[in-house]
């Protein structure tokens, strides 16, 4: 009997599937990878897994978030746990993987004078500009806490930068400005392409490091001594145990130009206000945890039917892909779970931490 599954205003069924042409079957699994896409981006920050043996450790402190700006969109990473127990148990059988990403940290602290292994905690901060009316660009600034002396870190990283490197003076402040100029990787892990780099010691255990000009902004929120971001920071720290929160703000106009499908679909992801979840662990698996809040409660249950009928129609779809991404993937729609409770969405999903290392480039 054919399966029958309804994705807006549209159904479809499996034996009409089989007859469509190759462009139709494109079609239908860009949508699909568009958006798998989405949630990628909305969980952001890759994979993360507890250690089976606890340490006790130094808290970061909660005024962390008086030196942020004013935010679109927060991450919140548990840097200790993410880099000395997550990574070696995503890649105990990659050696090699675990070699590169030490390769890139030393060479963090050789471009600029900061360990990122005395890291407690890193809190990103992102703001939304716009240059132009089409064009939407996001500002980054990392507030890190941790286990290091400020005025020790910044003598490092004068030695480290030479001559690339001058001082500036902003509201009493000393910022390090680093010329860069090539791509470097965050924590290892993520590419980070800037010009200048400035650090700045915000008190003798917070550091902020990005632009000149959103380290400065982070100076202007220390001053003030007030959280301008609680509602954000409250999403991305819901869960006390995530390795990885984070809170955002979604602009119309980031969904403007998104193609999604049809016209219904379009509809029910412009109805998205704010995204927030985390990223949690156990001694084998990765657990996701996405929420959407909408405008309305009737935007919320028709995005919980688009993403129902998503969930079926990937299962037509997962057998392309290849071994490991299958496997990976078919886990995650094996445990996907989606509840609607008032004006919101929640996805949760798990799969096992060793399926993530064949992703992560």
């Amino acid at each position: 009997m054919p399966v029958r599954v309804r994705i807006g205003l549209m159904t479809v069924t499996e034996s009409s599937i089989s007859q469509r042409d190759k462009i139709v079957k494109r079609k239908m699994l860009n949508r699909l990878i568009v958006w798998f896409a989405i949630l990628t981006v909305l969980l952001m920050s890759a994979v993360t897994l507890t250690s089976a043996q606890p340490r006790a450790r130094r808290q970061a402190s909660p005024d962390i978030f008086t030196f942020l700006p004013a935010s679109d969109g927060i991450v919140s990473i548990d840097v200790h746990r993410l880099l000395n127990e997550t990574l070696p148990l995503v890649f105990a059988g990659d050696s090699a993987k675990l070699a590169q990403i030490n390769s890139e940290l030393d060479k963090f602290k050789m471009q600029t004078g900061v360990d990122a292994r005395t890291f407690d905690r890193v809190i990103l901060s992102a703001r939304y500009t716009y240059p132009t009316s089409n064009v939407m660009k996001m500002e980054t600034v990392a507030i890190a806490q941790g286990a290091f002396d400020a005025k020790v870190l910044l003598f490092g990283a004068r030695l480290a930068a030479k001559e690339k490197i001058r001082e500036e003076k902003y509201h009493g402040q000393t910022m390090l400005v680093l010329t860069v100029n090539n791509q470097i990787r965050m924590l290892g892990l993520w590419n980070m392409k800037v010009n200048e780099l400035a650090v700045c010691a915000l008190n003798n255990n917070t550091l902020a490091l990005g632009s000149p000009a959103n380290v400065r902004a982070a100076i202007d929120a220390a001053r003030l001594r007030r959280r301008a971001n609680g509602a954000l920071s409250a999403l991305a720290t819901r869960d006390p145990e995530a390795v990885i929160g984070f809170g955002g703000n979604v602009p119309q106009t980031l969904l403007m130009n998104l193609n999604v499908g049809s016209d219904a679909m379009a509809q029910d992801v412009k109805s998205i206000q704010q995204v927030y979840g985390s990223i949690g662990t156990s001694k084998t698996d990765v657990s996701l945890d996405l929420l959407a809040r909408t405008d309305t409660v009737n935007a919320a249950k028709n995005l919980s039917d688009t993403v129902q009928g998503l969930k079926q129609l990937a299962a037509v779809f997962i057998f392309q892909m290849p071994p490991a991404k299958r496997t990976l993937a078919q886990a995650a729609l094996d445990n996907l779970k989606i509840v609607t409770r008032e004006n919101e969405l929640e996805i949760k999903t798990q799969f096992a931490a060793a399926s993530l290392a064949l992703l992560i480039k």
